[in-house]
């Protein structure tokens, strides 16, 4: 299992400008792959192998300003694209998927592209201590580049809280005007849950970012108000700069605050990821339920200032998250449409239709009574995001055996709020039940 950690990059312009010339030189040799791969796709019908692309590219002159190395895997990521467009053709074609791809188009023109460098490739030098490294790195950039320039290498510290051993991978991230190294580091072996019926149904929203509801007997809220207000005062800033601009606007100034809000978007995700896990861990928790409905950002109309927070709220990045953690820890993730969870009462067992089959005489029998209330049949009022959450265990429990009796109303009336401001320890630490044993 590979992990992978991503840190900013503070050197000096010297460095900074060695970033910005192999990455723009990874820019124009992606653009140059896919123009041959295109045209050997729209002419011949043919798609090129890792191979075939590194021998035609190798006389390119951007090929040749890049270390082979990371020019080839600049290459083969190009490749790549074009084999998934090749599968996305197939699933058209056999009318699995309901829009017609298009092949791979042109990276901007000016712009730079990510470059990896394998880990072989890479050595550590200068391993005196300072505060928060443990030496440099070395990256070479090659031959002809040396013949050009007289320069062969740049110097990048290595953080003291990873093992250079343990890296397979280096990779120069460009990103909004800064530049980030991330390290990809095989991860200790994790001793995965054991199977058993314990589930935790999540239903995504805003306020209430993460319900989850859980058979056994237990629930909780991570609450979504820090995440609306961190998007909120991005846009206020965004449109104060744009103000009197023309259409598509954009400087260093506005490039620095949409860093800053992608980067505590990932914080936010990567607690509240981490957070999810713990708890299930910690309950012996071993499947996990995700209500999520395909396109359900598109065309969506809940109002200008809801449409606006619904979809900038990246729940789809923590639905892959916590999909990668899961796989990781040998949890079971289910993703299952959640059509009419939101409307139908747990409490009263009412029947879910799939989206686009609900029968025409089909009433909830229960109601939304207040902000944030359901109201069951009988009258009892139970939290309303919780009812979801509980709604979308029973989409699945019928196939996959879930017993359903701890989840009862006490669950869903009151289940524990967590901020994430507060999931700062809890992010860190590992739970107490989390058990690792080393890698073989």
């Amino acid at each position: 299992m590979y992990g992978c950690q991503q840190h900013l990059i503070n050197e000096s312009s010297e460095v900074i400008a060695f970033l910005e010339y192999i990455c723009s030189e990874a820019n124009k040799l992606t653009n140059c792959g896919i123009y041959y791969c295109r045209q050997m796709l729209f002419k011949a019908g043919k798609f090129l192998t890792r191979g075939a692309l590194d021998k035609e590219m190798k006389s390119n002159i951007h090929f040749k300003a890049m270390r082979s190395a990371c020019a080839q895997q600049t290459l083969h990521s190009v490749i790549e694209s074009f084999n998934s467009y090749k599968e996305l053709l197939k699933l058209y074609r056999e009318e699995k998927l309901h829009f017609k791809p298009k092949p791979p188009s042109y990276r901007k023109k000016g712009g730079m592209a990510v470059v990896s460098y394998p880990s072989r490739w890479v050595k550590l030098v200068d391993t005196s201590t300072s505060l928060g490294t443990s030496g440099n790195l070395k990256f070479s950039l090659g031959n002809q580049v040396k013949a050009w320039f007289g320069i062969d290498n740049f110097l990048l510290p290595m953080p003291s809280n990873l093992d250079f051993d343990s890296i397979k991978e280096y990779r120069i991230l460009p990103r909004n005007g800064c530049f980030y190294i991330e390290f990809v580091y095989q991860q200790p072996d994790i001793e995965p849950v054991e199977p058993n019926g314990n589930v935790l149904g999540i239903d995504p929203g805003l306020n209430n970012w993460i319900t989850g509801v859980s058979n056994t007997g237990k629930s909780f809220i991570i609450d979504g108000k820090k995440v609306k207000s961190q998007n909120q005062w991005y846009n206020k800033q965004v449109a104060n700069i744009k103000t009197g601009k023309p259409q598509g606007y954009w400087d260093e100034e506005l490039a620095a605050i949409t860093e800053k809000r992608n980067r505590q978007m990932r914080d936010n995700i990567n607690k509240a990821a981490r957070f999810v896990i713990n708890w299930c861990l910690a309950n012996n928790v071993s499947n996990v339920v995700f209500g999520w409905n395909q396109f359900n950002k598109d065309g969506i109309n809940i109002g200008k200032k809801n449409n606006q927070e619904f979809v900038q709220i990246p729940t789809a990045k923590l639905k892959e998250r916590l999909s990668q953690l899961c796989q990781q820890h040998g949890i079971n993730f289910v993703e299952t449409e959640e059509s009419y969870t939101s409307q139908a009462s747990f409490l009263d067992d009412d029947f879910l239709p799939k989206y686009g089959e609900r029968p025409k005489r089909w009433k909830a029998s229960g109601k939304r009574v207040r902000r944030g209330l359901y109201q069951s049949s009988d009258g009892c009022l139970i939290n309303a995001d919780a009812n979801g959450a509980g709604n979308i265990i029973r989409k699945v429990s019928a196939q996959l055996n879930f017993d359903l009796t701890k989840a009862c109303r006490a669950v869903l009336t009151l289940p524990k709020r967590y901020f994430l401001d507060s999931l700062a320890k809890k992010y860190r630490k590992d739970c107490e039940a989390a058990r690792f044993k080393p890698a073989a």
